[in-house]
């Protein structure tokens, strides 16, 4: 079960998985988030922490990769844990380092520790995500401690954009997070992490003044730190729930059921997100839905429309979405039939950038839809009026 945790000392923590009985199956490979607001928090010293205590405990764990960021304090608490060399992978010209996760599954110990799961690999390494090289190494049979700071996560992308007046641009899908066996909120206050950033405790003090006038503005980290708090809680909520069902501790109710309609209007990934965002909240599968004419050949006749649909589709599919193509001259009806066949609940419209005149004219999908399916919660989300 998920794990919600305050900046107080967390007690002494269990094995992430205790080695079965030899006539017992082998159990999947175990994956612990730690989650925190913002850089700074202790993410990284916390995992480290907790590496000593289950090492003492006997349990067989390493360092795939940590990102100390020049803090001492985190540094020190390395000591004499294993570390597996970084790889080293030609980059233009110089030569970069990254985790190299073929030694660590040649080295297949109990749990690996990888930092920064939201980090971008170099040009050149076998996957392009590091949350790959964990879903890989969690394949093989290797549990994993990773940390994470919350505006990563993809559905909060908008969010922490707007608040923070700065893009997020790695990211890491919310079915990463739903995978987890255990999430850690690693928490601190907002006057304690604002401290820390004056003492030069996370960064140079050459960026130290710029923080604290935007990304750690007191009201951004609240925000942050709600988020980090509300992410973690849902993990717990959507995990005692799992347990109940599968105890048969109480009667499942009718699910409910997200439908996201997708367009190739620019803009259309905060409908994704917005739809996640529900689904995460509902504990719930959901769809992203696409509506084309029979006949309609995007790749050439218009290839810029045909490349955002495609991104579309594949960020759909990280956010834990099903992605459904169908095929009608009438998106209207396409979209009714399917909302009924499936007992939608929640739909997610994009607005429209048509003018009101026109919509007069030939009518609205959403108006339609309204005006056919009953009982379903519709929310529409402002999108920039891009022209196409």
């Amino acid at each position: 079960m998920a794990d919600l945790r305050s900046d107080q000392s967390p007690p002494e923590p269990q094995p992430l998985i205790l080695d079965p009985p030899e006539t017992s199956p082998p159990e999947r490979a175990k994956l612990r988030v730690y989650i925190g607001a913002a850089p700074g928090v202790g993410k990284t010293y916390q995992m480290l922490e907790t590496a000593h205590l289950l090492r003492k405990q006997g349990v067989d764990i390493v360092i795939g990769l940590i990102e100390t960021h020049g803090r001492a304090d985190t540094a020190a608490l390395i000591h004499d844990l294993e570390i597996i060399p970084e790889k080293q992978i030609p980059y233009r010209s110089v030569v970069l380092r990254e985790m190299d996760i073929d030694a660590i599954l040649k080295r297949h110990p109990h749990t690996v520790i990888v930092d920064e799961l939201a980090h971008t690999n170099v040009p050149g390494s076998r996957n392009r995500k590091r949350y790959e090289d964990v879903l890989e190494l969690l394949d093989a049979g290797i549990n994993v401690m990773t940390a994470v700071n919350v505006q990563h996560l993809e559905t909060l992308n908008d969010a922490v954009a707007r608040s923070a007046s700065t893009v997020i641009r790695e990211t890491v899908p919310d079915s990463l997070l739903k995978r987890a066996d255990e999430v850690v909120n690693v928490d601190v206050t907002v006057d304690e992490l604002r401290d820390r950033l004056r003492q030069g405790k996370i960064y140079a003090p050459e960026k130290i003044e710029q923080s604290l006038a935007n990304f750690f503005r007191k009201g951004n980290l609240n925000m942050l730190r709600e988020l980090a708090l509300r992410t973690t809680a849902e993990q717990v909520g959507t995990a005692a729930s799992e347990y109940r069902r599968t105890q048969g501790l109480e009667q499942a109710p009718m699910p409910e059921k997200v439908m996201v309609c997708l367009s190739e209007r620019a803009g259309t990934e905060r409908l994704l997100r917005v739809g996640a965002r529900i689904a995460g909240r509902l504990a719930t599968n959901w769809y992203a839905v696409y509506v084309e004419p029979p006949n309609k050949d995007n790749q050439h006749n218009d290839p810029e429309a045909f490349e955002r649909m495609e991104e579309y589709l594949k960020l759909a599919r990280d956010l834990g979405a099903k992605t459904i193509l169908l095929k009608s001259k009438r998106v209207a009806d396409a979209l009714i039939a399917f909302a009924q066949q499936e007992n939608i609940s929640h739909v997610v419209f994009g607005q429209s950038a048509r003018s009101r005149f026109d919509i007069l004219l030939r009518g609205s999908v959403l108006n339609r839809f309204l005006s056919e399916v009953r009982d379903v919660t519709v929310q529409v989300v402002p999108m920039s009026k891009t022209k196409r």
